[in-house]
């Protein structure tokens, strides 16, 4: 390679470049993923660097083990990174045109070779670290084969329910029967998805593997392509789908789940119902039920700030002079409130551990915040008159 193309390929992950093909066409060739970067090595690595970053990612990143979100797609990038760096020839590909270079972006000089179609990145995972149980510690994921590793259990997805509940509800909580939709196990064929009266047959285009080999022939030689079993589905069975599920083994259904709301909750609280959710395949463990909470507007109480509660009482000017007391609703119920004497108008009394219980520690109470409202009447009678023309005679 000559010192042109080294220095292509050090610019093709970083931006675009024009690049002309055998026809004499300019190509536009747009950054992508830098694969070196990726795999945390040098553009010189050589296969045991090579290996040694990709044996530590993709433990660190498989979704077996690692169950953040974006894991597995990160998983699958390290193999696809790995699979092209690997490579001679994808290699040098991807060094002089980065990453449209394998996909075909050269206009066709290298798209029919099939550089760009990755190995399924579980298929390379279980090839990689061989049938000795590589992962050591991890239960030796490597030994596993194709086709196993796509019957193997697999967790059901997570489902969600939302619920609206009244404010007081939301405040101290209470009990809520649910008939939350879910796939559950058919019944039929007991979660297998085979006809009941048939078994499976190993698959006759791949031999149970779930996986087949193509040579494909290219202007740089022949390779042998993997890829999944069109027959079979990756599965490396075929049989007699169960009329009822379809060959799923899930059907969906209704089932009523009691659900305690606990006191604190407000709108946007998220509750965890473990194992309620969708059924797993091929016997794997169910999701989760995730309950989305909503809590309808209560027209004299208002919350802020998570546990506090504001409210408004309305009195005439006489008693703002003269001070009263009041009714005042509270979650609580009603109850008696002092107005001190000459009280301004839009003055906040405090009712302390009249508010909301906090969410998790309810022995925790927040307080009601009380706002005075003072009205002045537009119009008042003679008397009236004459008694507040005497107070103000004796205000000055």
């Amino acid at each position: 390679m000559n010192k042109n193309q080294n220095t292509g390929g050090r610019r093709s992950a970083q931006q675009n470049l024009k690049l002309k093909n055998k026809r004499g066409q300019t190509l536009i060739v747009k950054a992508g993923t830098d694969y070196y970067e990726l795999l945390g090595v040098s553009r010189s690595a050589d296969t045991k660097e090579l290996k040694k970053a990709y044996r530590s990612l993709a433990r660190k990143y498989h979704p077996d083990v690692n169950k953040e979100p974006g894991a597995e797609d990160k998983f699958k990038e390290i193999s696809n990174a790995y699979e092209v760096l690997s490579d001679d020839q994808k290699k040098a590909i991807y060094d002089q045109y980065g990453e449209a270079g394998l996909k075909g972006g050269m206009g066709g000089g290298y798209g029919g070779a099939g550089m760009g179609d990755f190995t399924n990145p579980f298929d390379l995972f279980e090839s990689f670290f061989g049938g000795g149980g590589g992962m050591g510690g991890m239960g030796g994921m490597g030994g596993r084969s194709s086709a196993q590793s796509r019957n193997r259990p697999t967790q059901g997805d997570d489902e969600r329910f939302d619920l609206e509940i009244d404010f007081l509800e939301a405040v101290f909580g209470c009990e809520k029967e649910l008939d939350v939709m879910r796939l559950e196990d058919c019944d039929t064929c007991s979660g297998s998805g085979v006809k009941a009266g048939t078994r499976p047959s190993t698959c006759g285009t791949c031999g149970g593997q779930g996986q087949v080999i193509a040579t494909v022939r290219t202007p740089l030689g022949n390779f042998q392509q993997v890829t999944t079993c069109q027959a079979c589905g990756g599965n490396g069975q075929t049989s007699t789908p169960c009329p009822k599920c379809g060959g799923d083994g899930r059907v969906r259904k209704s089932k009523r789940i009691s659900l305690r709301v606990p006191a604190g909750v407000d709108s946007g609280s998220r509750l965890r119902v473990r194992s309620e959710g969708n059924a797993g395949r091929k016997g794997g463990p169910p999701g989760d039920l995730y309950v989305f909470i909503a809590v309808r507007e209560d027209p004299d109480l208002k919350r802020f700030e998570s546990i506090n509660i504001s409210t408004t009482v309305t009195i005439p000017y006489t008693k703002a002079i003269l001070g009263t007391t009041v009714k005042v609703r509270t979650v609580d119920g009603t109850v008696d409130l002092k107005i001190p004497t000459g009280v301004q108008p839009g003055a906040t009394l405090l009712m302390a551990k009249r508010g909301v219980p906090k969410l998790g520690n309810p022995n925790v109470r927040g307080d009601q915040y009380v706002k005075v409202k003072v009205t002045i009447p537009n119009k008042i009678s003679n008397e009236e008159k004459a008694l507040v023309e005497e107070l103000d005679k004796n205000q000055k």
